[in-house]
C-alpha cells in the first residue's frame, strides 16, 4: 500500500497544517498544531506519532517538521486530488462539486491509475479551480 493510501483525512490534515505552520529552521510548535487542529496538545501528539512512523514528519524538542518524504506526500496528494477534481469536471460537476467528489476518493487512489486517469484526460496543466497539476511521474505531457 503506497503511504498516501496509509493515511487517514486528519493525518493528511495534520500534515497540511504543519506545512501551513512550520518556520524555516524550527518546525512546527505542538501548540500551533493543536490549535490549527482545533483540540489539545495531547490529541495532537496522537496525530503526530504515526507520521513520524511513517517518516513523514521529524520531530525535535516539541518542534515538528516535514521531511522531504512528507514535502513529496503532500505533493503527491495536491495531484490526486485536482486529476480526481478534473474527471468530476468532466462529467458535469461544478468546481466546488468537484472538490467535494474528489475528496471521497482521493486518498484510496495509488499513483498508478493517477497516472492513467491523468493520461485519459489529455494531461491537464490545471484544475477547475486553475492551480497546476503535476505531470506524471517520468512523463511530461505525451503518453
Amino acid at each position: 500500500m503506497e503511504t498516501l493510501q496509509r493515511l487517514t483525512r486528519r493525518q493528511l490534515e495534520t500534515l497540511e497544517i504543519i506545512a501551513a505552520v512550520e518556520r524555516p529552521g524550527q518546525g512546527a510548535a505542538l501548540k500551533s498544531v493543536a490549535s490549527a487542529l482545533r483540540v489539545r496538545p495531547p490529541s495532537a501528539l496522537a496525530h503526530l506519532t504515526p507520521l513520524e512512523a511513517l517518516g513523514l514528519i521529524s520531530r525535535y524538542r516539541g518542534k515538528s517538521r516535514l521531511t522531504p518524504r512528507g514535502k513529496g506526500t503532500l505533493l503527491e496528494y495536491s495531484r490526486h486530488h485536482r486529476v480526481a477534481e478534473q474527471l468530476f469536471a468532466q462529467v458535469g460537476f461544478s468546481p466546488e462539486e468537484t472538490c467535494r467528489a474528489a475528496r471521497e476518493i482521493d486518498l484510496a487512489l495509488g499513483h498508478g491509475t493517477v497516472d492513467r486517469l491523468c493520461r485519459s484526460e489529455g494531461h491537464p496543466p490545471t484544475c477547475p479551480h486553475g492551480q497546476p497539476i503535476v505531470p506524471c511521474q517520468g512523463r511530461h505531457g505525451g503518453n
